[in-house]
């Protein structure tokens, strides 16, 4: 029966994902950005309940550009539930724009993409998520550079906090937790670590309890002087902390 439920889900999941590419090239080049950002954060949050993942949001999300988001980073799940909680432009790694049907989700919902083995397009990637923050853009990356369990934090990346410091714009330090909407415990059902497997991560979570997905969102902050690497460490601290909050 959880086998049976768990496909009707994913086919459910599999139609939202189509009828988005439909709202992309049909229907977003006649809307304004406001509501093309609208729609994008409609349909995160209808993606989520489909798949019987609650969305609990705690703090305030940056009301307005410009800002750069940090986050820390568990899932493939992360940018649909951050997007449920307040639309952003992510950067993602130059490989996401490939991928079949989410490479092109990804394109339409604005996604800054980067090839991390180029230090030359890092200081481009740097550069153009300065210029997107100061026309008033909320952008948002995960400093880890890549995926962990969520019980210890990565060390914070300090490169793309750079744009921040260009744009002379603030940061918004946020935290994400996928708990057992039951229990109350923390899950690990939808983590993509290690040797985890998309598709293995996307069945685990289709087949797990009911979810909760918390991202709590902490206070703005200001460079006040600092670099960017003294400001990624006491990012990467904020983060720790308001997960654990």
């Amino acid at each position: 029966m959880r086998a049976l439920k768990a496909l009707w889900k994913l086919c459910r999941g599999l139609w939202h994902v189509l009828l988005g590419m439909w709202t992309i090239y049909v229907r977003f080049p006649q809307l304004s950005a406001e509501q093309r950002d609208m729609r994008v954060q409609a349909w995160s949050l209808q993606f989520l309940a489909l798949w019987n993942i609650h969305l609990q949001v705690k703090g305030q999300p940056v009301t307005n550009g410009p800002a750069l988001m940090v986050s820390n980073h568990i899932s493939w799940l992360d940018i649909s539930v951050i997007h449920a909680a307040r639309y952003c432009r992510f950067v993602s790694k130059s490989d996401v724009r490939d991928w079949p049907l989410v490479g092109m989700l990804a394109t339409g919902a604005g996604t800054l993409y980067i090839e991390r083995t180029n230090r030359k397009d890092a200081l481009r990637m740097v550069k153009d998520m300065a210029d997107a923050m100061r026309n008033g853009d909320v952008v948002a990356v995960f400093p880890e550079g890549t995926t962990s369990d969520g019980r210890q934090l990565l060390p914070f990346h300090a490169n793309l906090i750079q744009s921040a410091l260009q744009a002379e714009a603030p940061v918004q330090p946020l935290s994400l937790r996928f708990i057992d909407a039951q229990t109350g415990e923390t899950t690990f059902a939808p983590c993509y670590i290690g040797d985890d497997t998309l598709l293995g991560s996307i069945w685990r979570t289709l087949t797990a309890p009911a979810i909760t997905a918390v991202v709590h969102f902490g206070e703005l902050q200001w460079a006040q002087g600092r670099d960017r690497r003294t400001w990624a460490h006491d990012l990467q601290a904020e983060v720790a902390r308001l997960r654990d909050a």
